[in-house]
């Protein structure tokens, strides 16, 4: 693994590698950008095939991670946690509070939450061993699962998108493929079942599609044909690089707008593929952050109905980014990486112009130093 060189091609400032073999804690922790603040962003838990699979994608989540913070307009920078190992067969107590051990040890640099493969019973374990953890649970003074929040972004999202292309502010008629049904894809279903909208579904559990077929009427599809089928909307809500050469050409749809990460496999390749035939794209990171939004509230202090009105917020952003795309004919990932950027360059030469001086105390009416 070429650490140093893949840190360098996208600008990293540091990866932490933690073991502990009487845990089975085999993780890393990648913070990509801490302009705009400490860097805040899930762990996900996953059977990553090689230590280099599990490298580069905590490299590129925690790159997002940076875009999504500066786009949302949160004052937070980019990281991402990733533990290799079976979500399913793997977790334990010691394995998390190992975890947080390796947190705590960033100090405040890198402030972790849920993602694919963890929940907020595990961020309990991590926060038995640092502060610097967020999505805890309600009673211990957590906002819970922010599945809810992500899901309820990208309903927005698909809001935008349908206003953009259909010319129309509702579902109804909508003929919608949702991939994957985890905590976000699930409750992402829920929100557009309340509508009289068409939902093709499709999981690698099936428990799950039958779930979502019993409580919304959603249609089960197999898990390659979920590409394929006569759909408006694709929701891509599992993992990433979907987006590729092998499964665009299959897309009927005309919106991509999903709850996943990184889901261009390659964003300047597969970004203007896209904006070629005609299909409107919302940038993962722009349609996504209603979790990190979420999360991010808790630090200063939590209020619920605060977060709904910012995720609501997304619907305004995307909207923006989809008319920058338009005028600047550019795709719409180009565009809103052109905002985010924008926004970090913009708070940095700030904080370079006026620089904070500690406060000074008094005494006796005279200040000393």
């Amino acid at each position: 693994m070429q650490v140093f060189s893949e840190m360098m091609s996208h600008h990293h400032e540091q990866v932490v590698f933690g073991y502990d073999p009487d845990a089975g804690l085999r993780a890393i922790i990648a913070i990509h950008d801490t302009s705009l603040g400490p860097a805040l962003g899930g762990t996900r838990m996953w059977p990553y095939r090689s230590e280099a699979e599990a490298l580069t994608d905590v490299l590129r989540l925690s790159r997002g991670m940076t875009a999504k913070a500066a786009i949302a307009g949160l004052n937070l920078g980019g990281g991402k946690g990733v533990i290799i190992g079976d979500a399913d067969t793997d977790k334990n107590e010691m394995l998390f509070r190992a975890y947080g051990r390796l947190v705590q040890g960033l100090h405040g640099r890198f402030i972790t939450a849920e993602d694919v493969g963890t929940e907020v019973r595990d961020m309990e374990w991590v926060r038995a061993e640092t502060p610097y953890v967020v999505g805890t649970p309600r009673v211990l003074g957590g906002s819970g699962d922010p599945s809810p929040f992500t899901a309820r972004g990208v309903y927005y999202g698909i809001k935008a998108c349908i206003e953009e292309v259909f010319g129309t502010s509702s579902l109804d008629g909508m003929r919608i493929a949702i991939q994957g049904l985890g905590h976000v894809g699930m409750h992402l279903a829920a929100l557009l079942a309340e509508h009289h909208v068409t939902l093709m579904v499709t999981d690698l559990h099936t428990e799950n599609v039958q779930l979502a077929a019993e409580k919304f009427h959603a249609v089960s599809v197999g898990l390659e044909d979920i590409y394929s089928v006569d759909a408006d909307i694709f929701s891509p809500c599992a993992l990433g690089g979907i987006l590729n050469d092998e499964t665009i050409p299959q897309l009927q749809a005309k919106i991509v707008a999903g709850g996943a990460n990184n889901q261009l496999q390659d964003d300047d390749k597969h970004g203007a593929i896209l904006k070629d035939k005609g299909i409107l794209y919302a940038p993962d990171y722009v349609i996504n952050a209603g979790g990190l939004i979420n999360v991010a509230n808790e630090i200063e202090g939590y209020h619920r109905q605060y977060v709904l009105a910012q995720v609501e917020t997304i619907y305004d952003i995307l909207k923006r980014v989809i008319r920058m795309a338009k005028v600047e004919d550019i795709p719409t990932h180009l565009a809103s990486e052109r905002m985010a950027e924008k926004r970090i360059e913009q708070v940095a030469q700030l904080r370079r112009k006026f620089v904070t001086v500690p406060a000074v105390p008094y005494q006796h009416g005279r200040m000393f130093r």
